[in-house]
């Protein structure tokens, strides 16, 4: 370096000829400076010329996304920003030697040092935000919540980065001022309480597997009922079926229960519980004339016929005297109606096959007796799955009256004008 410095000199010496003493060394220093600037910046396009340029042919002739994204996101032309720092606070003491204008080189490099780690922290920062979006791309993980971790990640790198930038302002060592940072621990706790619940319940949700992005939750006492979106270090971002948007904080979802859909998106059904009140006064024992009628049902031919074999069977064997209609065993009509629902439902396509389908009747009530459908629709998307409910019960309330049942209603308006008429 030394060395360097009287060549400099010297070649300076014989273009300074004539010009007034005391503003020599200052011309000379301005001289220096700015050759230092042109090699720089020539070091620096050809750096960028030469590296981004083979790094490209290469991304071209690979099949893998990340270096592509490298290309996309300008990694390369970021951390390429820090050769020109690099050099140009390496070559400052060519243009103010240390024993000559100290004051000045040390400002030169204390800015030099804050642009190194301000260009390493956006150099850092990119490459999390590409890490993160390499990692959504892949099929496999793209219902990992890393985002959270990536965010930490970046809050950590900013942070120490924020206090290497404070200890070359005050000229003070970094590790001192963390060393007392750990003496207010307390302090920072209370300041990144959000940000350590955050991390603390992403990492429980993670290992647990309790959300995922695009799982279906409900929490009412948030007002969420839709689909993860986005699952950040202080944020879960529900997308509402309204289109409304939910935020609810990681920790809550820990703390408190939701309610998560994914089982039943994986399942082979969806399910579908829905009763209809049948009039009590309707219900009766079948005549031969309504067996006779409802066998010409397909769907009934051989309930009927075995069931009637079944209850003849039991009623010889205990000498049951058929005259009257409450001796022995007899159908009736809401039994019939209910076999003829289970054959319905089991008929269906969309009907799950391997789940739970049954017709049941429910505790009589002031309002009738419920018969509940209890099945599973193999099609879960929300708008068929409600079109495939309405179609099943558009068929049982239009199906009821053919078994001489009715269905229980309350009195209307209607009701009464007619009955005034």
């Amino acid at each position: 370096m030394h060395n360097i410095q009287e060549w400099i000199s010297n070649h300076l010496a014989e273009w300074r000829m004539g010009i007034i003493s005391n503003s020599i060394n200052e011309i000379d220093n301005a001289i220096v400076l700015l050759l230092i600037i042109l090699v720089t910046v020539f070091i620096d396009y050809a750096c960028r010329y030469i590296f981004l340029g083979m790094f490209k042919r290469l991304a071209k002739k690979t099949r893998n996304q990340w270096d592509d994204l490298i290309v996309e996101r300008k990694i390369i032309n970021k951390l390429m920003h820090l050769i020109p720092a690099i050099l140009v606070y390496v070559m400052l003491p060519l243009a103010f030697p240390p024993e000559e204008t100290p004051k000045i080189l040390a400002i030169l490099q204390m800015l030099c040092k804050i642009y190194i780690i301000a260009v390493s922290l956006r150099f850092i920062n990119a490459s999390l935000n590409v890490v993160n979006e390499i990692y959504n791309r892949k099929e496999s993980l793209r219902n990992k919540p890393l985002k959270g971790f990536i965010q930490l990640l970046q809050v950590g790198v900013f942070f120490i980065g924020f206090i290497l930038i404070i200890s070359v302002l005050i000229g003070k060592s970094a590790t001192t001022l963390f060393a007392g940072l750990g003496a207010s621990a307390a302090i920072l706790m209370l300041v990144f309480k959000d940000t350590i619940l955050g991390f603390v319940a992403g990492i429980q949700l993670s290992a647990n597997d309790m959300l995922r992005p695009g799982d279906w939750i409900t929490m009412g006492k948030y007002g969420a009922d839709g689909t993860v979106i986005e699952v950040t270090l202080n944020a879960v971002k529900v997308r509402n079926f309204d289109n409304t948007i939910t935020t609810i904080p990681p920790y809550a979802l820990v703390s408190d229960a939701f309610q998560n859909w994914r089982g039943m998106s994986e399942s082979p059904g969806r399910r579908i519980k829905r009763s209809i009140n049948i009039d009590m006064n309707s219900v009766c024992f079948c005549t031969p004339e309504m067996l006779a009628k409802f066998r010409k049902i397909s769907l009934l031919t051989d309930y009927i016929d075995k069931t009637e074999k079944e209850l003849d069977t039991y009623n010889k064997e205990h000498n049951i005297d058929a005259s009257v209609r409450v001796n022995g065993r007899r159908q009736t009509n809401i039994g019939v109606f209910r076999a003829y629902l289970v054959n319905y439902l089991k008929s269906l396509p969309a009907v799950s096959k391997e789940l739970t389908c049954m017709v049941r009747q429910l505790q009589p009530t002031e309002t009738g007796i419920p018969i509940e459908l209890y099945f599973f629709s193999s099609i879960k998307e929300w708008v068929p799955y409600e079109g495939i409910q309405s179609d099943v019960f558009d068929h049982v309330l239009a199906i009821i009256p053919e078994f001489g049942l009715s269905v229980f209603q309350n009195i209307s308006g209607s009701d009464l004008r007619n009955l005034k008429k």
